[in-house]
């Protein structure tokens, strides 16, 4: 088996969609296919110093992020004599690249903000400081911004969210087995307080007490998987019935505080945690608020002053929480922040160099032909009633599409960015970005906006807006070639084209409508029916052992799950009409449904620091990369066909427990 198999691999040597060590053929694709496709690379790989996990996507992202330095060092370069946009990018470029001037000031050009939060006296003053740190980006006790509104998605409305922890999530601050993190996180935020001037003999006390006025917030704090119901999570109240019901929190004053736009009404997400923080507000003392205050403002902008800041950051949110013991180098995380603050612009420069239009034209014929096997799918699916198909039809008829990059872009006039303090830079442009998104409240949505740059690695599907968005620098080799066979393309850029569609069918998108509102357009039958199903995928997931003593969450993976499974099927029901339709071809003895499904492995292809799994486990709502791989393919009858999977094997779920919802 072992040697045949070798033979076979033997052709695909140097084509760009088969890398034959990467293979494992001491193990059996019934046994792990995961393993199969990728154990070879997985025994010599290295995670980078300054990565917390490396796979496919990192090397992507790499390659995106060298492009982006190309692009900010000739900006940077062109100085006056560039492009409004290239000025823009390249003065941001060039304050963050001055090492010399980020060591000789330290976090002076920051002293007037701590002085304001030195002259805090009250809780009323607490509330005014938390009022305009939310103005800079600083999510001090909790959130306030626009959003879209969930029972009218033309519209954006004001909405309040629980925030202001500095651990990844609230666990974090109850487990006994997380204590030696918590002391770890006592003592770096005493050596912050320290780095901003405060007292050695003090400065463990007033972070002691941080530590103990977060864990009163976090034992509020909805975890991540109780966040992931829109409903549970949308409570519309007038200011009044607000301030009734959350005491010691004075909306009026907060809301005159970050000049927001007048409403009559607005979304408190959590209303348990702003009763504990309103409680909290009026019973910790002030200087316990002021320490706390202090603490998440350097928390933010610490990664953009001096060395001994951003080492300090970084010792604790990098090595101690993620294994990860290296900085990135400074161009990197000058571009990265670029891209995090005026990525509008970045990606205008990035998009005419790297994205060709050729490109935007194959996605277009790869997205309609997945659309139509969606609805295919639906049409054929036994367990859903004729009205409530209908309706689901209808969705997948009104999907917006968009690739590449806006055909409208961001007008950052009005931004001042000069080749001064770096972190003043980034100060000027999250409050640019605060009173651009506060400035949406009670304005119709703009249909043409992203909420992802286009030299972004990733996509999305937005509910709210029933769209599919592909960002440029998505849209390269492994998951997408335009050299490569359409078995490749299916199985890599196919099923992520799929995945994100079926996001609008896991169990919160197919809460929304075709016009992107909430509303409750299934049958009774069809839901119970939907019900199921999902449920039996949250316990195939519940199942699957991260780490010793860690499952993976199914609850909090459940979306993800349905759409990596639904997207899967979707690709191959595509890529089989047209193989129907064409020639079939087979390279090295491989058939295209063979290629399809090893393309797909190697996309998942990662490996892990465990402390960097933990937090993953714990936080994002997608398993990790193994499951994401043999999860999916195990529910399914065509990946047995494929590979001769017979009954009992490890890739071969039982029939009983066998989940396919589209």
């Amino acid at each position: 088996m072992t040697a045949a198999l070798a033979a076979l691999l033997l052709p695909w040597a140097g084509r760009a969609d088969i890398v034959p060590e990467n293979f494992d053929l001491t193990v059996k694709p019934e046994d792990d296919f995961f393993h199969y496709v990728n154990g070879g690379w997985i025994k010599t790989a290295q995670i980078p110093a300054a990565y917390g996990y490396w796979g496919v996507v990192n090397e992507l992202r790499d390659k995106s992020q060298q492009d982006l330095k190309v692009l900010c060092e000739r900006a940077s370069a062109e100085g006056d004599q560039g492009t409004p946009v290239e000025r823009l990018v390249g003065d941001f470029y060039a304050s963050g690249m001055d090492a010399d001037t980020l060591d000789a000031i330290g976090a002076r050009p920051l002293r007037f903000e701590f002085d304001r939060i030195d002259a805090i006296k009250t809780p009323a003053d607490v509330l005014a400081e938390m009022a305009h740190l939310h103005s800079l980006g600083v999510n001090a006790g909790f959130q306030f911004s626009s959003a879209i509104d969930l029972k009218n998605s033309a519209w954006q409305i004001a909405s309040a969210v629980q925030g202001g922890l500095g651990l990844p999530e609230p666990g974090y601050y109850m487990r006994p087995s997380d204590q030696p993190k918590r002391d770890k996180y006592v003592a770096h935020i005493a050596q912050m307080l320290i780095l901003l001037g405060g007292r050695p003999e003090t400065a463990p006390a007033q972070a002691a007490a941080v530590l103990a006025l977060e864990t009163t917030l976090a034992r509020s704090t909805r975890p991540p998987d109780r966040l992931r119901d829109p409903d549970q999570n949308h409570h519309i109240m007038t200011i009044a019935e607000a301030v009734a019901a959350t005491p010691g929190l004075d909306w009026p004053a907060y809301f005159a505080q970050r000049q927001a736009p007048a409403f009559a009404t607005f979304n408190v997400g959590q209303p348990e945690y702003f009763r504990a923080l309103g409680q909290a507000l009026t019973q910790t003392p002030v200087a316990t608020w002021q320490v706390y205050l202090r603490w998440h403002f350097i928390h933010e902008f610490a990664p953009y002053l001096s060395s001994n800041f951003v080492k300090e950051d970084f010792s604790f949110y990098g090595t101690t929480l993620t294994g990860v013991t290296a900085l990135k180098p400074q161009w990197q995380r000058v571009a990265l922040t670029i891209d995090g603050e005026i990525g509008e612009a970045l990606s205008q420069l990035y998009t005419a160099e790297y994205f060709p239009p050729e490109s935007k034209a194959r996605m277009l014929a790869l997205v309609q032909n997945l659309r139509a096997a969606l609805a295919e799918r639906i049409k054929a699916s036994p367990w859903m009633d004729e009205p409530t198909r209908a309706l689901a039809l209808a969705k997948v008829d009104a999907f917006g599409v968009k690739i590449g990059n806006p055909d409208k872009w961001r007008d950052y006039r009005g931004l001042s960015i000069d080749r001064g303090a770096y972190v003043l830079n980034v100060l000027k442009a999250e409050a640019f970005n605060s009173r651009w998104r506060l400035g949406k409240i009670g304005r119709r949505v703009d249909p043409s906006e992203w909420t992802m740059t286009p030299a972004t690695v990733n996509a999305y599907y937005s509910p709210l807006r029933n769209e599919i968005v592909f960002p440029a620098a998505m849209l390269q080799k492994p998951f997408f070639d335009p050299q490569a066979d359409d078995a490749v393309n299916y199985g890599a850029i196919g099923s992520v084209i799929g995945h994100e569609m079926t996001h609008g069918f896991d169990d919160q998108g197919r809460k929304f409508n075709a016009k992107g509102e909430r509303s409750d357009w299934w049958s009774p039958a069809s839901a119970a029916q939907f019900a199921e199903r999902s449920v039996k995928i949250v316990k195939q997931y519940d199942d699957y052992v991260a780490l010793p003593n860690l499952h993976v969450n199914g609850t909090l993976t459940e979306g993800e799950n349905i759409a990596d499974l639904g997207g899967l099927i979707i690709a191959y029901t595509a890529l089989e009409k047209i193989l129907a339709a064409g020639t079939r071809t087979t390279v090295g003895g491989f058939t295209p449904e063979q290629r399809f499904f090893v393309s797909y492995a190697t996309t998942r292809r990662a490996v892990y620091r465990p402390e960097m799994l933990s937090i993953l486990v714990r936080t994002n709502p997608h398993a990790p990369v193994q499951f994401r791989c043999n999860g999916p393919l195990s529910n399914l009858d065509e990946f047995y066909a494929a590979f001769r999977v017979p009954e009992g094997a490890p890739m071969r779920r039982p029939a009983a427990e066998q989940v396919l919802i589209w």
